[in-house]
């Protein structure tokens, strides 16, 4: 049997100087993030290879992170800083209870978006409603109850700043 070797050849000096001269970075380029509309906010994600089977269809634990993507670009844009408040102890969020109903196939290359809106915000949890769209079309929908703990791993109240925010945003949006 014939066997096929692979090489990494680093490019040279030059030929590196010669790529980043034909390739220069635009500023700023930054990730996507979504926007508000309203109360909704909408987020979208790209089918890339990597999520699907063998079929070509999105792995089913792919929807989770679609939504969990959405979620905390939602907490960015509200000024809920989930890194500054792990880092001083404050505490984090962790996923309570997921429930994911699946309607109809993803595939290769489709453009989705996650539409998610607040669907109730208690003192230490919050529930998400999230939809994963194609078009008008929905694919999956997504419900999350995520609670707030302490760094012991005990429920806690989230943070008043945190729960105003997804108090403003559930009513009428950012």
């Amino acid at each position: 049997a014939r066997q096929i070797r692979f090489v990494a050849i680093a490019p040279s000096h030059a030929e590196s100087a010669r790529l980043s001269r034909s390739c220069p970075m635009v500023y700023p380029l930054a990730p996507a993030a979504g926007r508000f509309d309203g109360p909704c906010h909408y987020f979208p994600i790209r089918v890339h290879y990597e999520d699907t089977d063998l079929s070509g269809i999105v792995y089913h634990a792919n929807y989770l992170k679609y939504a969990e993507r959405a979620r905390s670009e939602i907490l960015r844009q509200l000024g809920i800083d989930q890194r500054g408040a792990v880092e001083t102890g404050e505490g984090a969020y962790a996923v309570a209870e997921a429930n994911i109903r699946f309607v109809a196939p993803a595939r290769l290359d489709d453009a989705l978006i996650v539409e998610t809106r607040t669907a109730e915000l208690r003192a230490a949890s919050v529930r998400m409603a999230q939809r994963i769209l194609r078009d008008d079309a929905v694919v999956a929908e997504v419900a999350i109850r995520v609670g707030f703990l302490s760094p012991d791993g005990r429920p806690k109240r989230q943070p008043q700043a945190w729960r105003d925010a997804f108090e403003h945003f559930a009513a009428k949006g950012p």
